[in-house]
């Protein structure tokens, strides 16, 4: 019943919202208006954090929230010990010789989120979007927002005879997509990975894929060329991912590379390298389980094409 309470509250609080009688100013309106159910908060919380055995304490739906006041809400804090002294990694703590500059560009790290300026409680970056049950950076490298980019490689699914199928109840044609399989939680998802440091976006779309989906490079030039021809951007922002705490999250831009006629990217033979167990050509549609949230990415590909979902 509280649930339900708090669902209507909340509804109501968005039309307000969109009618211009209240001001939003909290993380949640973000949440809900930029793009509605894509910010599934669900996979960082309640549960035994990844690769540990740390339980996060118990966030309800109705608590997620910053503004919801939970007083006794007393998350452990957990980082990952292989990950203090690592070179691409932040300090344990802000110190005299730790000093970040959060939401802006801290020299070759950026610390600025998607979603705008992100709160400092305790000196320490407050998770966007609310509550994960658990603070430090668990196996996050940074502080704050870590970003990452995933690009969303597709092809029109075809028959023998070089057809292009579509599904017998929409009548619209099948996508497929390339997929891996991850080696920390098994599930399928879009072959992306970090940005580093200085490093530009579409320079680690390219990187992401040809490690994770390809590991060779006898086809480079080709590669070369399809990702130069530059993706469509179908998100860019936080990305509900099991690793999220509430001091460190990740944020992702994904883009779609569309292979039209399949003869480009669409013709290789996919090799499953990097941190992927398998890598597959995957029909899209609406029953896709993908890792975090990038099944709502990959819907997104799947209207703007007009394909079956």
């Amino acid at each position: 019943m509280t649930s339900l309470i708090a669902a209507v509250s909340w509804s109501l609080h968005l039309v307000l919202f969109v009618l211009g009688l209240i001001t939003a100013t909290s993380s949640e309106m973000i949440a809900a208006i930029v793009r509605p159910g894509i910010f599934r908060h669900v996979m960082c919380r309640n549960n035994l954090y990844p690769r540990s055995g740390v339980l996060r304490y118990p966030v309800p739906d109705e608590l997620v929230y910053w503004s919801e006041d939970y007083g006794e809400y007393c998350p452990p804090f957990y980082t990952a010990p292989h990950i203090n002294g690592q070179v691409w990694a932040d300090a344990p703590l802000p110190s005299e010789t730790f000093k970040p500059q959060w939401n802006q560009l801290d020299g070759n790290v950026n610390r600025v989120s998607y979603h705008g300026a992100y709160h400092i409680k305790d000196g320490l970056p407050r998770n966007p979007i609310g509550r994960t049950g658990i603070s430090g950076r668990g196996l996050l490298g940074r502080w704050g927002p870590n970003h990452a980019a995933d690009p969303i490689v597709t092809r029109w699914k075809r028959n023998d005879s070089g057809g292009m199928v579509s599904d017998s109840k929409t009548g619209k044609n099948i996508l497929q997509m390339v997929a891996i399989q991850r080696q920390d939680n098994k599930l399928w998802a879009i072959p992306g990975g970090m940005v580093d440091p200085g490093e530009n976006v579409s320079v680690t779309l390219k990187r992401e894929f040809t490690e994770e989906a390809l590991n060779f490079t006898d086809k480079g030039l080709m590669v070369e060329e399809f990702f130069k021809s530059g993706g469509v951007q179908v998100y860019s922002g936080y990305v509900d991912d099991f690793r999220n705490t509430d001091n460190a999250w990740i944020e992702t831009m994904a883009l779609n590379f569309h292979d039209q006629d399949g003869t480009k990217v669409g013709q290789l033979n996919l090799t499953a390298g990097d941190d992927a167990m398998n890598v597959r050509w995957t029909d899209m549609d609406g029953s896709l389980k993908l890792h975090a949230n990038h099944a709502d990415m990959v819907k997104e590909v799947a209207i703007r094409l007009n394909a079956h979902w």
